[in-house]
C-alpha cells in the first residue's frame, strides 16, 4: 500500500467521512482524559494501598518507564498511520490481517467493558458528596443506576457529535488539569512528614510466599489499570487537523502529563495524611485522605472535580471504542459492519457504534447487582486485553525493525515523528515491558479475582479463562465467517484508489 500523500485517507484505502474539527488541544484532551488522573488514583489508591502500603508509590514511575517505551512506539506510528481505531489499522499495516483483526477484537471488547468500569467510580465518589445520590440502599444497585446514568449521557453526546464531545471533553480536562494542580498544591501545604514515608511497607508482605516483592506485584495492579489509554489521541486521526504532527505529541504529552500530575498526587497524599496507619485508608482511599485533610467542605469541591473527570474520561472511553467499531465495520469486520460504519450526514458521526457500546456497556453494569465478583473478573480482564491489544502492535512492529522494513518510505517534504537508533532497543523494551505486565496482571490471584466468599476456582483463574475464551471464540467467528467477506465496504472505498480499496 503507497504511502499518503497528505492528511487524508486515499493511500489507505478509505475517503474522508469524518470531520476534521480537532485541534492540537482536542487530541491531547483525548489522551489525557482516558487515562484521567483523577479518576484513576481516586478509583484505585485503596487498592494499591491496601496490598502494599506507602511503598506501592514506587510502582508508579515503573509503569511509567514500561508504558514511556510503548508511548514511544506508537508516536512513530501515529505520524505515518493517522487513521481511526489506531490499534487495529497500525496491527494491520505492520502484520497480517488476522492479527490485526484480534487487536481490534481485543481492543474493542476491553474499551467497553473500560466504559462499564469507569462508569462505576461515580459509586465511590458521588455518594460522599452528598446524600441526593444514594438512590439505593443497596450500594451494588445504586452502582449501577449512577453508572447507566453517565453513560446514557456519554453516549447521548458521543451520538450528537465530535465538536460537542471535543468542547465538553477539552472543558473538562481543563477543569480536571486545574483542580489537580491546586490539589498538589493545597497537599503539598499540609504534609506531615517526609517523602521517606514511600518506604514504608505496612508489613504488607508478610502473608506473602514471596514476602514484599509478592506484595508489591499486587499493588502495582492500582497503577498498571490507569497509565494506558494514551492511543486515544491518534484514533481521532481522521476528525483532527495536521494529525500526523499532532498526534504524536499528544500522545506522550498526556502519557507524561499524566505521570508528573498524578505521582505528586499519590505522594503528596501519603504525605499529608494525618495518621499514615489509619485503617480507613486501605477502605476510602484518595477520597477518606482528602476530607481527611481539608475538612467536609473544600474535600467537596476537590472531590467534585473528580465527578468531572469520571465524566470526560468515559465520554473519551466511548469515543475510542466508536471509533474502533467504525474502522472495523467499515472493513467489514464486525457483524453488520455496513451499519456500524455508516456516518450520520447531520452529525458526521457514527451513531450506531455510540448506542450499540452504550446499551453493552449498561447491561455490563447489570452484572455489579447480583454477581460483584464477577464484574471485579470482567473489568480487570479488560485491562488485560488493552495490554495484549497493544502487544498486538508492538511486537509486529519489532519484527519489521528486525526486517529492515521499519520505518515504512517517507512521503517528500513531510517531517516524521521518530526514534532514530533509538527506535530497536526501545520496541524491545516495549515488547519485554508489555509481556510482563500481562503475565502480572492475569496471574491467578485470590486476592484480586476471588477476594471474598464464596471461593471458586473458576473466578481465580478467570483472567486466563475469560481472556482465552475471548480470543478463542471471536478469532473463531473471525476465521470461519468474517474472512471470506473481509475488505473495505464500497460506500467507504477511496473513489481514487480502488485498487487499495481492495486490499
Amino acid at each position: 500500500m503507497s504511502n499518503p500523500s497528505d492528511d487524508g485517507l486515499a493511500g489507505f484505502g478509505y475517503k474522508q467521512e469524518l470531520e476534521r474539527t480537532l485541534g492540537n488541544f482536542h487530541t491531547f484532551a483525548a489522551g489525557i482524559s482516558y487515562i484521567s488522573i483523577l479518576t484513576g488514583t481516586f478509583q484505585l489508591f485503596y487498592f494499591g494501598f491496601s496490598f502494599g502500603g506507602p511503598a506501592y508509590w514506587w510502582s508508579w514511575p515503573m509503569v511509567f518507564v514500561g508504558q514511556l517505551m510503548v508511548a514511544l512506539s506508537f508516536a512513530e506510528l501515529a505520524a505515518h498511520y493517522p487513521v481511526a481505531g489506531s490499534i487495529y489499522n497500525w496491527s494491520k499495516r505492520l502484520g497480517s490481517q488476522h492479527v490485526a483483526w484480534l487487536a481490534g477484537w481485543m481492543m474493542l471488547t476491553a474499551s467497553i467493558v473500560s466504559i462499564a468500569a469507569v462508569a462505576l467510580a461515580y459509586q465511590i465518589t458521588l455518594p460522599q458528596i452528598s446524600s441526593f445520590f444514594s438512590f439505593s440502599g443497596d450500594s451494588a444497585v445504586n452502582a449501577v443506576i449512577l453508572g447507566a446514568g453517565l453513560i446514557v449521557f456519554t453516549t447521548l453526546v458521543n451520538a450528537w457529535g465530535v465538536k460537542l464531545m471535543a468542547r465538553i471533553n477539552s472543558a473538562g480536562v481543563f477543569i480536571e488539569l486545574v483542580a489537580a494542580v491546586l490539589l498538589i498544591v493545597a497537599l503539598a501545604v499540609n504534609i506531615t512528614r517526609g517523602p521517606e514515608v514511600v518506604m514504608q511497607t505496612n508489613n504488607t508482605g508478610a502473608d506473602q510466599p514471596w514476602g514484599y516483592f509478592g506484595a508489591f506485584l499486587v499493588a502495582s495492579l492500582a497503577s498498571t489499570y490507569v497509565m494506558y489509554g494514551f492511543d486515544t489521541a491518534s484514533s481521532l486521526g481522521e476528525e483532527s487537523h495536521d494529525p500526523r504532527k499532532n498526534a504524536p505529541k499528544a500522545i506522550l504529552r498526556a502519557l507524561i502529563a499524566s505521570f508528573v500530575i498524578g505521582g505528586l498526587i499519590l505522594l503528596l497524599a501519603l504525605m499529608a495524611v494525618g495518621d499514615i496507619n489509619d485503617p480507613q485508608i486501605a477502605t476510602g482511599g484518595l477520597q477518606f485522605i482528602v476530607l481527611d485533610v481539608f475538612g467536609s467542605t473544600v474535600g467537596t469541591i476537590f472531590l467534585l472535580a473528580v465527578v468531572v473527570a469520571i465524566t470526560v474520561c468515559n465520554l473519551a472511553v466511548q469515543s475510542a471504542s466508536i471509533r474502533m467499531m467504525f474502522a472495523m465495520g467499515r472493513d467489514n469486520n464486525l457483524p453488520a459492519g455496513k451499519h456500524l460504519a455508516r456516518v450520520s450526514p447531520k452529525t458526521k458521526t457514527p451513531v450506531v457504534p455510540a448506542i450499540v457500546s452504550g446499551v453493552i456497556a449498561v447491561l455490563i453494569l447489570v452484572v455489579n447487582v447480583g454477581q460483584p465478583q464477577i464484574f471485579t473478573v470482567i473489568t480487570s480482564i479488560g485491562i488485560i486485553m488493552i495490554y495484549l491489544a497493544y502487544l498486538l502492535v508492538t511486537v509486529p512492529m519489532l519484527v519489521k525493525r528486525f526486517r529492515g522494513q521499519w520505518p515504512p518510505p517517507k512521503v517528500e517534504g513531510t517531517k516524521y515523528f521518530s526514534l532514530g537508533k533509538l527506535g530497536l532497543p526501545v520496541n524491545i523494551i516495549g515488547v519485554l515491558w508489555g509481556g510482563a505486565i500481562v503475565v502480572n496482571l492475569a496471574w491467578p490471584r485470590r486476592e484480586v479475582y476471588n477476594a471474598t466468599k464464596p471461593y471458586h476456582w473458576y473466578l481465580e483463574w478467570g483472567a486466563v479463562l475469560f481472556v482465552g475464551a475471548v480470543a478463542v471464540v471471536g478469532f473463531a467467528y473471525y476465521w470461519f465467517v468474517l474472512r471470506h467477506k473481509s475488505g473495505v465496504l464500497a460506500d467507504h472505498a477511496a473513489e481514487a484508489h480502488p485498487e487499495e480499496a481492495a486490499q
